[in-house]
């Protein structure tokens, strides 16, 4: 994995204000999130006069789950034959429609396996939904901001999930199926507010046959996402059972979700800002710092580490979650985006999944050493990963600079005979410093304007 971006013929990203298209891009995928966010609570409490019991919202939840992590690959590759846009809409569309389903079915008193139906309808087209609405953004904006663009897109994610649920138990406190209509509304969003994207259009025919492969660098980063959900889901999942730990009412188990919630919107503003792929031991850093946060939330033994644990993964959460999408975005070619996020939405699922699986069936202390050693293997993964590319990347530069040393020793000048003439100018050699530093253009040891590459560039590249 030694790919680099050219840094020669790369040029900053200017900063200019999105266009309405990247503007309307932003706020489907703001509203995209609503249901996935809301669906926790509004579930209870469709789930509660149905059945008698607001647990069983959790079903509504699994059935929604898994349809998601079923149908996000074949539905992907199905899409690959149509435009993304038109096909993105349907999506959102049968999304709705199951969606409303679900709230007449509430309002009617059918019976629950109805509207766990509809929970399941609604997954089915989700995971392929986001892989091609992730996509489509690379053809709003250019490489360069990419990164602050994700940024943007995480930060938008982190208040949806923090602002739905309250909207939802708001509503839900009237009736339970104005929770159940509001899903049905804001989620829909996406199909009025994206806009015409003339470049986004289907793959060629041989394109289209070209199947994705997993390779193990793709692989690496999907299990990365599904560990990092993994370890957020734990702490949002068993948040009130901490508290009853802690000999706290159940209520304040609220405020570990909250304290990872605040830092991880602070995360992604600063991803926002600093507009940056970041280097490869900053990457092992966030992942360390992950396994640190969930160490500290299930073996701390205290609501004063909890909260310090909590408050570290949402640290950073959305550089995480922005570094995954940047990553799997140059590892596959163009045809295989949406699939590969759709992939990687999956993979997210299957670490909630994970979490709230072991979280009902063993206790949370287990849970949390369960997600604690994952954490560490992915972080070991990364760290022999980027140490390899790391090795192969100064080999190379070794053998390159002995080439250069061995061409420079052979067109060096071996005697008298070989002096220039009076008048004629002198070659610069590899041992003439002034020549050499007057010679060598300035873009390659500084960026336009005199600024070096590791102060304040803003040109993405990946260091693997």
């Amino acid at each position: 994995m030694t790919n680099h971006a050219p840094a020669s013929t790369t040029q900053p990203a200017p900063a200019s204000r999105p266009d309405g298209r990247l503007l309307r891009w932003f706020m489907s995928y703001g509203s995209f999130a609503v249901p996935q966010a809301a669906a926790p609570i509004a579930f209870a409490l469709i789930a509660l006069p149905l059945t008698g019991d607001p647990g069983s919202g959790a079903a509504m939840m699994l059935a929604m789950t898994i349809a998601q992590v079923l149908g996000a690959v074949p539905i992907t590759r199905l899409g690959r034959r149509f435009s993304p846009l038109p096909f993105l809409r349907v999506l959102i569309g049968l999304r709705t429609v199951a969606l409303a389903a679900i709230a007449v079915c509430a309002g009617l008193g059918a019976p629950f396996a109805f509207v766990v139906a509809g929970a399941a309808l609604a997954g089915l087209v989700n995971g392929a939904a986001y892989g091609h609405l992730r996509a489509v953004l690379n053809h709003l904006v250019p490489s360069g901001r990419l990164p602050r663009a994700l940024g943007v897109a995480a930060t938008l994610n982190e208040v949806t999930f923090a602002a739905a649920p309250l909207v939802a138990a708001a509503l839900g406190s009237v009736s339970p199926q104005a929770a159940a209509w509001a899903m049905v509304i804001l989620g829909m969003g996406p199909m009025l507010l994206l806009p015409r994207i003339p470049t986004a259009t289907a793959p060629g025919p041989e394109q289209r046959r070209d199947r994705l492969t997993l390779r193990p660098m793709i692989m690496l980063w999907l299990v990365c996402g599904g560990a990092s959900a993994a370890s957020i889901s734990a702490i949002e999942i068993g948040a009130v059972s901490m508290a009853v730990s802690f000999g706290m009412p159940a209520a304040w188990g609220v405020i570990f979700p909250l304290a990872l919630c605040v830092t991880s919107v602070a995360g992604g503003v600063w991803v926002s800002i600093h507009n940056r792929v970041p280097r490869r031991r900053t990457v092992l850093a966030w992942l360390a710092t992950t396994a640190l946060g969930v160490a500290c939330v299930g073996l701390g033994h205290s609501v004063t580490a909890t909260l310090v644990g909590a408050l570290l993964v949402g640290a950073v959460l959305a550089p995480l979650a922005t570094y995954y999408s940047l990553i799997l975005d140059r590892l596959v070619p163009a045809e295989h985006r949406a699939e590969v996020f759709a992939q990687l939405r999956t993979a997210n699922a299957l670490g909630i999944i994970t979490s709230s699986g072991l979280i009902s069936l063993v206790s949370l202390q287990a849970t949390f050493t369960v997600v604690i050693t994952v954490m560490t293997g992915v972080m070991l993964m990364a760290g022999g990963v980027f140490t390899a590319a790391w090795l192969h990347g100064r080999r190379a530069r070794a053998a390159r600079e002995s080439e250069d040393r061995r061409l420079a020793r052979v067109e060096a000048p071996t005697g008298q005979d070989d002096a220039p003439a009076e008048g004629h100018a002198v070659p610069a050699t590899v041992g003439s410093a002034p020549a050499a530093a007057s010679s060598v253009p300035a873009a390659s040891g500084t960026r336009p304007g005199g600024t070096s590459p590791s102060e304040g560039a803003r040109i993405p590249e990946f260091h693997e």
